[in-house]
This record gives C-alpha cells, sequence and structure tokens, in this order.
C-alpha cells in the first residue's frame, strides 16, 4: 500500500473483529457481537466506543430481540458515508471507475477509454484523471477519501505495489501504486482483479459468512480467487489460485504463459475463436461469428465451446477437492454464452470433483464492469484492517 504512512482504522484484534463482522453482516446487537466473536460484552462494548466517537459506527433505535424478551437493545451499525473508496478496474480497453461507501455500495461510476499508448505511464496519467472525475462527483468524496484501489489482470504483488506480469495491457515490472499514489495524493493498494472480486464477494456478495470460498472467472482470461480461513490467499510467490494455468492437456495448445495445455489456453474466449477459425478456415472471422455457428448447430464451433466448457469444469473441480469451499461463485463475460458450454462445465465438474466435494455448489453470477471496480474499492476498505 501506497504511501506507507497511511495507518489501519482498526489495530485492537478486538476492534478488528468487531468492525469486520458489522461490516460484512450488520447491524447486530451488542450481545450478537459478543457471541458472534466470542468477547465479552464489556469488551464489545469498549472496542465500540471510539468507533462511535470517531463516527463510523452509531446505535439504530432500541428494538425487543423477542416478544417478551426484557430492556430492548440498540443494534450496532455501520456508518456507511464516514469514509468512501474509490476504485478503477484497468481492462485491455478501457479504464472503469467507482466511488464506494464504507460498506462497498455504489455512490458513482465513471469509465474511460484507453487510447493508442496502453504503456504505464499514459495509463497511470489517465487513472489520475478519472480519479479526479470520480471525486468531484460529490464535495463529501474529496474530503472522505483517502483510499484507492487499482484492478488489473495478471501477477501482482499487493505487497510491493508492482505488476509483475499482465497481459492485458503487456507490462512488466511495473510500479503501479507507487507512480498512481504520487498522481493522486491517495493510499493506493494494486492487486489482480480476480482477487479483488473475490476480495468483494467474499465480503459482501456471495461469500459472505463462508471461510472457504473460491471465485472462477471465464472470458477473455480465466482466473480464479481463494479464500482459506477466511483470508484471501496470494501464496508463497503471489500467485496461487491461478486455475487459468493448471495444465490439463499436456499435448494442448501454447498459452500465453509459455506452458501448454492450460485451462486458458483452451477455454478463454481467444482460445475458443482459434479453434474455430482452425476448423472453419475462416481466418477473418470473430468471436460473435463463431458464437453465431455455434448457436446454429455448426459441429466444429459447438466441440470448441465444449471442449472448452470440459476444461473449466475440470479446472474448477480441481480447486474443489483440493480446497473443499463451501461456495463457488463463477462469473465473468463469458457467462454471456454460457448456454453453450454449460453443461460441459457441470458434467466435468461432476465427473473429476473428489467425493463429497462435489456437493459444493456452483453459483452463476454475473458481473458487469462496475462489480470489479467495486472490488478495487473494497481494497481500499481490507487498508483499514492490519
Amino acid at each position: 500500500m501506497f504511501p506507507t504512512h497511511v495507518q489501519p482504522l482498526v489495530t485492537a484484534p478486538a476492534e478488528t473483529s468487531m468492525l469486520a463482522l458489522l461490516l460484512t453482516e450488520g447491524p447486530l446487537s451488542r450481545v450478537e457481537l459478543a457471541r458472534r466473536t466470542g468477547l465479552s460484552s464489556t469488551a464489545v462494548t469498549k472496542a465500540a466506543r471510539p468507533l462511535i466517537d470517531d463516527g463510523y459506527l452509531h446505535e439504530l433505535p432500541p428494538e425487543r430481540t423477542a416478544p417478551g424478551a426484557g430492556r430492548p437493545v440498540n443494534p450496532l451499525a455501520v456508518t456507511a458515508d464516514r469514509e468512501f473508496f474509490v476504485g478503477v478496474k484497468i481492462s485491455a480497453e478501457a479504464l472503469f471507475g467507482t466511488v464506494c461507501d464504507l460498506r462497498a455500495g455504489l455512490r458513482a461510476t465513471a469509465e474511460r477509454r484507453l487510447g493508442e499508448d496502453r504503456g504505464p505511464a499514459a495509463v497511470c496519467a489517465l487513472v489520475g484523471e478519472l480519479v479526479e472525475l470520480l471525486l468531484d462527483a460529490d464535495p463529501a468524496f474529496r474530503e472522505r477519501t483517502r483510499h484507492l484501489g487499482i484492478a488489473v489482470s495478471g501477477d501482482v504483488d499487493r505487497t510491493a505495489g508492482r505488476v509483475r506480469y499482465s497481459v492485458l495491457p503487456g507490462w512488466q515490472d511495473v510500479p503501479l501504486a507507487e507512480t498512481v499514489a504520487r498522481a493522486t495524493g491517495l493510499s493506493v493498494t494494486a492487486e489482480n482483479d480476480v482477487k479483488a472480486l473475490t476480495a468483494a464477494e467474499h465480503w459482501f456478495g456471495e461469500g459472505i459468512g463462508t471461510e472457504y470460498f473460491a471465485l472462477v472467472t471465464i472470458g477473455a482470461g480465466i482466473g480464479s480467487g481463494l479464500v482459506v480461513n477466511g483470508r484471501l490467499i496470494a501464496g508463497a510467490y503471489g500467485v496461487a489460485g491461478e486455475m487459468g494455468h493448471i495444465c490439463i492437456d499436456p499435448a494442448g495448445p501454447l498459452c500465453h504463459c509459455g506452458q501448454t495445455g492450460c485451462v486458458e489456453a483452451i477455454a478463454s474466449s481467444d482460445a475458443i475463436l482459434a479453434a474455430v477459425r482452425d476448423a472453419t478456415g475462416d481466418a477473418d472471422l470473430d468471436f460473435d461469428g463463431a458464437v453465431r455457428l455455434a448457436r446454429g448447430g455448426d459441429p466444429a464451433a459447438r466441440e470448441a465451446f465444449a471442449r472448452a466448457g470440459r476444461a473449466i469444469g475440470t479446472g474448477i473441480a480441481t480447486l474443489v477437492s483440493l480446497l473443499g469451499p463451501e461456495r463457488v461463485v463463477v462469473t465473468g463475460e463469458g457467462l454471456d454464452t454460457y448456454d453453450l458450454f454449460g453443461v460441459h462445465i457441470r458434467d466435468a465438474y461432476a465427473a473429476h470433483c473428489f467425493k463429497a466435494a462435489a456437493k459444493c455448489p456452483l453459483t452463476l453470477r454475473p458481473l458487469p464492469w462496475e462489480e470489479w471496480a467495486r472490488g478495487a474499492a473494497v481494497l481500499g476498505i481490507q487498508a483499514l484492517f492490519p
């Protein structure tokens, strides 16, 4: 996170656990907070006091917990507009930005198309312009915003704030967080886009309340994010959960990562298009044309999508068998063509999961680009915690 002098909002374990619970599942009574966190009621009251005084929490009107219960309780709730967070998703063609409140509610959105220059300097300058546009959307944003999250595809070192490798903008070893922090004056957290989206879904979406959770994205790339023991994991080298680069066919096509037979080399939209072009001999065919052929019953096109579905299902089964998540969310722009490979995903998933692991449900969740930017903003919310 840059600049490094920005301090977390909470540091004590009691405050941390209580605020995290209220952010994701609140409002809650002090009694319920004590039960859920394992703290005493006195400890909950003590932990809540400075957060109430600073305006991050407030008490709701009293309510009875049950008919005939004793004294009404005053649930504690997060004051959503106490602080705001900017999120920017860098895609291959555009920047998508949002301002979120403390509970990740969308307050403003904007986007900018990338110019011909996709280099780090040009894109970072455009990020700065987009951030200024977003902060000008409401007078409260500028005075209550100190965190910016940036999500980009590829190998991102969150701790160092560097993009080690990203195929979409074609970057290598870019000090993204530091560069944007200098341009905006905000504290910046940079993260892989799928990991950022996973964090948002875990805290504020389908993964609420789970200790083991996974998210898989299908489309231009095949990505995944993993939550273990309630925490998003990066692994020792920052690339944990890269399902798209699991090899499922050693004799398969070459992947841009340099390996062969990766899920992504078979199931990304570019890989599907390449397979259909090769089968039909039509080098000018675009992806929409490949979809039309498949929906029209063309055997080669349908087989390309079926093979992609089998690759994705096998990859998800590998993740689920290893991790044992309670839930898997499948999303991405590839859901638009789910009718062509969905059954193959589910069949391969059921065939390759180990025993009871197959009980883990797959949830389809279409997420527009604004949700990816929201995921980047959640990085800023998480920066409030040590």
